[in-house]
């Protein structure tokens, strides 16, 4: 299959994927950090990336375990909010969200945990977060949640300023899913099935190079699905795409959803 990369006018694009959008069953729009880079929140590979300013060995579940001053620094990040402490939700959120309350998308699988999503509007229940959140913590042994509140709220140990579970004394960390974790196994079986069902799967702002999240368009394509790739950089998947529109995505989405929507009313 051929990319439309270069051959196609944005313009036309937009209106083929809208087009798309109108006619689709079961679409799923599947989101990586491309989606919030215009809400001030850096992506993780690109020209000014996060992992060329800091060591991604450093954010590994081994690293947490084994290092206290690692361990200090991940629940300072937890506790401030970190980059996304300040993040607002850009217009590509918010035409997500649009997309999916009027029910021209069905789900929303996202990698990022900044929590956008659901602050643009979108119904959590219609979200699938494959790499955690931060609103809530984790104890690593019981596996028991908890809200951030609560877990603010306990006393920290003074080696490495975490504090330990109530229950069984197990290290609390973000619900954040690290280096060498396994993603939640609920979460990914819902994102396959929603992957498996679709008729159009539209990524945004993801690279597909972090698996297993990256072959949910893979599992798409298998079902007979419409793959659209949303994307500043190329995709290691953009030759199978049917559709490949190389630009941002809060230029695109607010675009198609105009276009979508009108026909709507």
């Amino acid at each position: 299959m051929v990319s439309e990369r270069v051959s196609d006018p944005l313009g036309g694009r937009i209106e083929r994927l809208a087009g798309w959008l109108r006619s689709a069953r079961s679409a799923v729009v599947f989101t990586g950090a491309g989606v919030s880079t215009e809400s001030g929140i850096p992506d993780f590979r690109g020209p000014d990336g996060l992992w060329r300013r800091l060591d991604p060995a450093n954010f590994t579940i081994r690293r947490y375990l084994e290092d206290p001053q690692v361990r200090r620094e991940s629940w300072e990040r937890f506790k401030t909010g970190g980059i996304y402490g300040q993040a607002e939700p850009n217009p590509a959120h918010r035409a997500i969200a649009d997309l999916v309350r009027t029910g021209l998308v069905k789900w929303v699988i996202t990698q990022n945990i900044d929590s956008l999503h659901q602050r643009a509007g979108t119904p959590p229940d219609r979200i699938i977060e494959l790499h955690g959140n931060l609103r809530f913590a984790k104890c690593l042994g019981c596996r028991r949640r908890f809200e951030k509140a609560e877990a603010l709220a306990l006393p920290a140990d003074p080696s490495d300023g975490v504090p330990r579970c109530p229950d069984c004394g197990g290290l609390l960390k973000s619900g954040t899913v690290s280096f060498g974790e396994p993603l939640p196994a609920e979460e990914l079986a819902r994102a396959e099935e929603a992957a498996q069902t679709s008729d159009l799967f539209i990524v945004v702002g993801s690279s597909l190079v972090v698996y297993p999240a990256a072959y949910l368009p893979l599992h798409a394509l298998d079902a007979g699905a419409t793959l659209v790739i949303i994307n500043l950089g190329e995709t290691p998947l953009d030759h199978l795409a049917h559709l490949v529109i190389p630009a941002p995505a809060g230029e695109v989405l607010p675009r198609v959803a105009d276009l979508v929507l009108k026909h709507q009313t």
